[in-house]
């Protein structure tokens, strides 16, 4: 087999005229202002990030998440001292220290890095002003102390109630206005610390929405006036379609978590809006609606859904694939402007333990047209480059049916990437067997892509 070696010169270096692709690929910034601009149209993948260990699905530090994940969620910050109010947070898994050098090293690369507050175990009830003035004060320390982008509501259990003679449009109940309140306080004092907008999403139960179909009273509706009152701050409604059951969809058929019928219905629900014994719930625009479903089999007690189903469900929404199942959507043309996905968690998604690692991740890329956000740190078998750890020479094996089957054409491109998207080396070979002289690189994380696959290397 042919070998070629590779030179520290200008065919070996990432030539000038890719700089501009590789940072139009990577959804990167050449000015640094822009950082910490406003979110973008693309669409997101949210996933949530364990701030604990759980053996079954590991720690992961946060700037070892594949940057697909152009939004992060840190779960969860907790209520504290006997309260159900007022709000804590401890890294875990690492020092302070550490966290906020991980969490700018995530937000250098243009991703944005938020706190949910709440959980299946933690419900959050703010009963008077006290209660509300403590739970923004609380927040407020923690968003001085970390330099998060913003807040992620995940309110469960009897957090919200909606009761007799309360509506969408004017709720009474006194848990939901302090909740109202105190959110709108937290993005004025984000603006004022920062001048920058504080992201705002929520992910609630089906219940909590959807379920307002079936009944407007106690948790059922319950996020609705909420929803409602903050939707031109909303950034990403993602309803959790999964520990849900059935649901009805607005053409008054009963739907099933884990099918792609249910994901399109209960996405087009909340889009469309629909009419509750409260009042009317006006849809989101689509770009702030996510698909929202576990990783993994085990990541939920159900709802699971393929990833067959999953696609196809995605690509029917956006407008770009056939009708999946019974479910007919509403709008002709779909939503091509969907907001994206979220994954409970990003943890359960690089587990050996539940399905294939990144699976997710990979839905992710074929509904939404490819690698949007960024490289990714997703091994493929095909693909080898050793040793890994790197030393002073790095041999490349291209896939044994060789280059032609990766694109095409008798040739094939090979990049090398920082942690920060950045393409550092470039050069088009021909042959299955490639080795590079790598004494130059500094020690760190890098990323290799030959054609459309890619690995992780470490020096």
């Amino acid at each position: 087999m042919n070998k070629r070696h590779l030179k520290n010169n200008s065919i070996f270096a990432c030539l000038n005229r890719f700089w501009a692709v590789c940072f139009f690929l990577l959804g990167l910034s050449t000015n640094p202002l822009q950082l910490y601009a406003q979110p973008t149209t693309a669409p997101t993948l949210l996933g949530y990030f364990h701030n604990w260990n759980f053996a079954p699905a590991p720690y992961i530090a946060l700037n070892q998440i594949p940057v697909d994940y152009n939004l992060i969620a840190v779960a969860f910050a907790l209520p504290t001292g006997g309260t159900d109010y007022r709000i804590s947070f401890v890294p875990e898994g690492v020092s302070p220290t550490q966290f906020r050098q991980h969490m700018q090293m995530v937000q250098g690369q243009g991703r944005k890095v938020i706190l949910s507050v709440g959980g299946a175990t933690a419900p959050i009830t703010l009963n008077n002003s006290m209660e509300r003035d403590s739970f923004v004060a609380s927040l407020n320390r923690i968003l001085v102390e970390y330099p998060f982008d913003g807040l992620d509501l995940n309110l469960e259990g009897a957090s919200l109630q909606v009761s007799v003679g309360s509506s969408i449009q004017a709720p009474t109940d006194t848990p939901i206005l302090m909740m109202t309140q105190a959110v709108r306080q937290l993005m004025v004092d984000f603006r004022g610390r920062t001048n920058r907008r504080m992201l705002l999403t929520m992910a609630p139960e089906t219940a909590y929405v959807q379920g307002g179909q079936s009944a407007f009273s106690g948790v059922w509706g319950a996020y609705l006036p909420l929803i409602n009152a903050l939707r031109d701050s909303i950034y990403l409604l993602s309803v959790q379609l999964y520990n849900s059951g059935s649901m009805y969809g607005i053409d008054g058929g009963i739907y099933h978590q884990g099918t792609a019928d249910f994901i399109v219905a209960m996405v087009e629900a909340v889009i469309r809006g629909f009419p509750t014994a409260g009042g009317y719930f006006a849809g989101l625009r689509s770009d702030q609606v996510a698909i929202a479903l576990p990783a993994c089999p085990l990541a939920a007690g159900g709802g699971y859904t393929d990833s067959i189903s999953v696609r196809a469900a995605a690509r029917y929404l956006r407008g770009t694939g056939p009708q999946p199942g019974s479910y007919m959507r509403v709008q002709p043309g779909g939503y091509p402007n969907l907001g994206g996905m979220m994954t409970w968690s990003i943890n359960w998604d690089a587990s050996t333990n539940c399905a294939t690692p990144w699976e997710y991740v990979r839905n992710f890329r074929d509904a939404f047209g490819g690698i949007i956000s960024g490289i990714s740190a997703i091994p493929e078998a095909r693909l080898r480059a050793y040793p890994n750890p790197m030393q002073s020479v790095l041999w490349i094996e291209l896939p044994e049916y060789g280059v032609k089957s990766l694109s095409g054409y008798d040739h094939v491109r090979m990049q090398l990437f920082d942690s920060f998207g950045r393409c550092i080396r470039e050069e088009r070979v021909l042959s299955v067997n490639t080795r590079w002289d790598i004494d130059d690189l500094a020690s760190g994380v890098y990323y290799l892509r030959v054609g459309n696959q890619m690995i992780r290397l470490v020096k």
